[in-house]
């Protein structure tokens, strides 16, 4: 059984969401916390726990960390307008950074997989709170730019790694502090929730319900079937998002189909504000996850998402009905 903890921005881009009711359903793999990150006083804490709820999880401890009012943002880490994306209005669940520190201390120190699918800001705070600590961490790091993506993918740059650029000083901090695995844009452009996908959510219980609506007011909101479905000729024409954080959180949690993995002798340096990663001869090799079929990912999350998110009744779809979509 793998311990996994999950330090996320739930709550902006709906993969959060996607990620954590994956996880929820994966066998073999316990979620044993939740520390938020880029907080709203609590807010995303309080739409973790409601996600929890929805599924029977209220035993997994969920702690709010570092807050966006502070100094450490390049851009400002926004929440769309609830009433959109949430059936109703959700209570924060404010708690002290040091608590969120704690939870992710503990957990560490119980063994867990560290999954970080928001800005790195919690485990840098963590790393100076316990200097040495993230060192033999097991951490696995939504982000990281060390190649660009396929052709027929996005052609984006590494301004466009969130995670890493959006606080540059804390992602820096942690990754000359780690040893991480990361599973870097180039590999995550290559995987998509889909408009296909909404019937099988819809049937699968009050958090795949939550999921199907909360993918049809992005799929409103972000245009991404024509932004990239019309443009991308490596992507689904009825793309709704792309599934960053359930790649990241599968990897951790030890999925490795079609997943390409490589040590790559890596430097990470800081140049005008923003993070540069280039492969050098003598730097210190990394684990990178650099490709993934897309296709198998994607059939993969939808597969265990649209179970019946419960976490004492674990199925899948048939492969009849995947095979339907």
């Amino acid at each position: 059984m793998i311990k996994l903890h999950i330090d996320t921005d739930i709550g902006g881009d709906i993969d959060d969401l996607c990620a954590l009711a994956m996880v929820l359903n994966l066998a073999d793999v316990e979620l044993i916390g939740v520390t938020t990150v880029a907080e709203h006083q609590g807010k995303r804490a309080g739409y973790a726990k409601y996600a929890l709820a929805l599924a029977g999880r209220e035993d997994v401890p969920v702690a709010a960390g570092a807050d966006a009012s502070a100094v450490y943002y390049r851009w400002w880490p926004g929440l769309p307008e609830e009433a959109a994306y949430w059936p109703e209005p959700i209570e924060s669940a404010r708690t002290s950074v040091e608590e969120a520190l704690s939870l992710l201390e503990h957990n560490i120190g119980e063994g867990a997989v560290v999954a970080a699918i928001g800005p790195f800001t919690n485990l840098a705070l963590l790393e100076k709170r316990m200097p040495g600590i993230l060192q033999n961490s097991r951490l696995f790091l939504m982000g990281g730019y060390v190649s660009a993506p396929r052709e027929g993918f996005p052609q984006w740059g590494n301004d466009m790694d969130y995670n890493v650029q959006v606080d540059v000083e804390s992602a820096h901090y942690v990754i000359e502090r780690s040893k991480p695995t990361l599973v870097t844009l180039a590999a995550t452009v290559e995987t998509s929730s889909r408009r296909a996908y909404l019937n099988a959510l819809k049937q699968s219980g009050p958090l795949g319900q939550l999921l199907a609506t909360q993918a049809e007011a992005f799929a409103r909101d972000e245009q991404m079937e024509t932004r990239y479905g019309q443009t991308c000729a490596g992507l689904p024409s009825d793309i709704i998002n792309f599934l960053h954080d359930p790649l990241a959180c599968a990897v951790a949690a030890g999925w490795n189909d079609g997943v390409h993995v490589s040590d790559i002798p890596i430097e990470t340096v800081v140049e005008d504000g923003w993070i540069h990663q280039r492969i050098r001869a003598g730097a210190t090799p990394t684990r990178v996850v650099t490709r993934v079929d897309g296709d198998m990912f994607g059939e993969f999350w939808l597969k265990t998402t649209a179970a019946t998110n419960s976490s004492s009744e674990k199925h899948g779809l048939s492969e009849l009905e995947i095979q339907r979509l």
